[in-house]
């Protein structure tokens, strides 16, 4: 099965939940308001409250710009493009942002009834998806691996996701690996 490529810039976007900004919605399984797994990107050009999301997992990471300062349940977390790790946070908390150096454009991965992650690509290391499924959410072009598959062009600001993980994927550029387990793909 070929993996599904999404650009960003090929994406409407929509207002959030709460009205606060706006939203790039790559994937949503099963389609529709009753998805399992989502994957979308974020354009915060102001202050304010996140929508909330009861039930949902919550992974994020900064793409684009400075960052941001999020408060989630009254505990700040600093989360910018060059920090090592994305942030993990329950969708119910009461979370709000505050810029560090204007506007930013988010990576979320949000999973209802399973568990995942987002984990920064090393440029040039293989990496080992754990779960069923998996993705790929490059800031930079370059060239993806994979295993028993041979090599692709992957555009910048792009997703690419595979229904069923490869052994190891290997990517030169700079981006986020998101990791899916099956529990959230039923």
């Amino acid at each position: 099965m070929q993996p599904l490529t999404v650009r960003t810039a090929d994406v409407a976007a929509q207002p959030w939940k709460n009205g606060g900004g706006v939203t790039r919605e790559l994937l949503a399984l099963p389609p529709g308001g009753d998805w399992r797994v989502r994957v979308s990107v974020a354009d915060v050009a102001s202050d304010g409250d996140f929508s909330t999301f009861a039930g949902v997992e919550r992974w994020f990471a900064v793409v684009e710009g400075a960052g941001v300062v999020l408060t989630v349940d009254g505990r700040e977390h600093r989360c910018t493009r060059d920090d090592g790790e994305a942030l993990s946070f329950a969708g119910q908390a009461k979370t709000s942002c505050r810029l560090i150096d204007g506007p930013t454009r988010d990576l979320n991965l949000m999973l209802r009834g399973g568990r995942g992650a987002l984990a920064r690509v090393v440029a040039g290391r293989a990496w080992q998806p754990r779960e069923r499924a998996c993705g790929l959410y490059a800031t930079a072009s370059g060239t993806v691996r994979v295993a028993d598959e041979g090599q692709a062009a992957m555009p910048a600001c792009a997703l690419r996701w595979w229904a069923a993980a490869p052994a190891t994927i290997a990517f030169d550029g700079t981006g986020w690996w998101l990791d899916v387990d099956a529990g959230a793909m039923s």
